[in-house]
């Protein structure tokens, strides 16, 4: 009788182990990629190549392992059905029974826990693919562009025009002073577009440029 239990938790066992779908490494990304706008196709399917590669290395052996604990999995369920099946009968009906009953739950949390697996490897390879592509300036649609942590220059004032004689006006009215306003350049007012654009770390120019008219119309 024990070796009908045997015999039978055996063919049992094989059961559970061919209804127990394997894992698998993936063969490829199930995610879209698109070339970036400035590289060209043949560059693009380099980048493709690359990043599988890179990829495969993320979630290799995760299959084996996975596979490995679900065999376990229906193994230790076929084993206590066997066991069942034995300890309620003199006769090795019940036990095959048992067994039997032990084969179809263990290949059942086995198939189930090799979906799961199979899921979680290829969501790993595809973040992995991604992950790759999006570094070498590829395209992932649904993915916005990194945005950069620093803040974007603020924008340049643009110059105000300003005639000599309200420069003049200005001048004066800062303490530096230029005489009459008549519009014309004469000594004391360059001497005071000077004095002023030194006080403000301006190009000591004596002249009336765009950064000195930007400066005087603050």
């Amino acid at each position: 009788m024990k070796n009908h239990i045997y015999k039978v938790s055996l063919g049992a066992l094989g059961a559970a182990m061919l209804l127990c779908s394997c894992a698998t490494t993936p063969m490829g990304p199930t995610v879209q990629v698109v070339p970036g706008a400035t590289i060209p196709f043949p560059i693009f399917q380099q980048d493709q190549n690359d990043c599988k590669e890179y990829a495969q290395s993320q979630v290799a052996g995760q299959a084996e392992q996975a596979n490995n604990k679900a065999i376990g999995a229906a193994i230790l369920t076929t084993a206590l059905g066997a066991a069942v099946g034995a300890a309620t009968s003199w006769h090795g009906h019940a036990a095959g029974a048992g067994a039997a009953i032990g084969a179809a739950a263990g290949g059942t949390i086995g198939a189930s826990a090799s979906q799961d697996a199979q899921a979680s490897i290829q969501d790993q390879y595809n973040n992995a693919y991604v992950q790759c592509m999006y570094s070498k300036g590829n395209q992932v649609p649904g993915v916005m562009p990194a945005q950069s942590d620093t803040p974007p220059p603020p924008p340049v004032a643009a110059a105000t025009t300003m005639t000599l004689a309200e420069a003049q006006e200005k001048l004066n009215s800062l303490g530096f002073p230029v005489g009459a306003a008549d519009g014309h350049m004469g000594g004391r007012t360059r001497n005071a577009l000077v004095h002023f654009q030194q006080s403000h770390g301006l190009d000591q120019t004596g002249e009336l440029d765009p950064p000195t008219i930007q400066a005087l119309s603050e």
